[in-house]
């Protein structure tokens, strides 16, 4: 391997929290108002030293500074029994997590962590995790399979958010997600953004919303010229990262802030996601 062979593998497997900003720009005939800008965060599984309440503060500020109209949290807050490195208490991940601002709010769901990796909510048998209710202490939006009405620009649109679908896979029972709770209130043929940790729901070919915002997967965490073995995921890498387009409708996926199984990235950096929505 030569020097900038070895440079170059060195900048690919990222440590630490620094997330680099991913633009994707989604239209829809079914958008009508002005452009929507959302940033999106997700898989933050918060720990030392990996990624600590520091680090996620600072990840915090570089997207307050974005001016987006909207934030999402695509769940994940906590990390993996599994993960090496000392957990965060999950009360100050809540209270720096309350430091984001954009005008329509900052919106949340939860990933499959937030249950199966949550020692309280093991001992009650799943009825209750801890992220969750500290989310909405600190003043953040929790949509666990409903919808919430939102007027950007004089134009009304619904943002729909799903509990995780993979929360109890390890059991093999089903997850948490409703979609018909979810999607409830939401009139036919309304403009609908879905917010899900897991991106496999887009499988479903469910029209109702035309862009899918998920999490999950961290791209792989391991990105092998478009090749990404280790993704979590029944469909391999088909929904892995990034933004894809499929009968009509979009699905976007973060690769996340945070790492699973091994403090490891390659050639997959931590990411701020930037998703810009306008009209076709």
């Amino acid at each position: 391997m030569t020097i900038e062979q070895r440079r170059s593998f060195s900048r690919a497997v990222t440590m630490g929290s620094r997330a680099h900003l991913q633009h994707h720009h989604v239209q829809s005939p079914r958008w009508t108002g002005p452009k929507l800008s959302v940033a999106v965060l997700s898989d933050f599984h918060v720990c030392k030293p990996w990624v600590t309440l520091g680090s996620l503060g600072r990840i915090i500020e570089k997207t307050n500074a974005l001016g987006a109209d909207m934030i999402l949290l695509a769940g994940d807050f906590i990390p993996s029994r599994q993960m090496p490195g000392l957990r965060e208490e999950i009360p100050g991940i809540a209270r720096t997590l309350a430091r984001l601002e954009a005008p329509l709010g900052v919106h949340a769901v939860l990933g499959n962590h937030d249950w199966w990796d949550c020692a309280h909510a093991r001992a009650n048998d799943f009825t209750e995790n801890l992220i969750g209710p500290a989310l909405v202490d600190a003043g953040i939006s929790l949509l666990s399979n409903r919808s919430l009405s939102l007027s950007h620009g004089g134009s009304d649109f619904w943002l729909v958010g799903m509990d995780s679908q993979w929360a109890l896979r390890s059991l093999r029972k089903p997850g948490f997600h409703d979609p018909e709770a979810a999607f409830a209130e939401v009139p036919e043929d309304a403009p609908a953004i879905l917010l899900a940790h897991e991106p496999d729901y887009f499988s479903e070919g469910d029209h109702r919303a035309f862009l899918q915002i998920s999490g999950h997967t961290h791209g792989g965490q391991m990105n092998l010229g478009g090749w990404r073995p280790l993704t979590p995921s029944h469909y391999g890498g088909r929904y892995a990262w990034g933004h894809l387009h499929e009968d009509g409708r979009h699905l976007v996926v973060s690769g996340g802030i945070g790492y699973s199984g091994l403090p490891l990235r390659v050639f997959q950096p931590p990411e701020i996601t930037v998703v810009t929505v306008s009209a076709a």
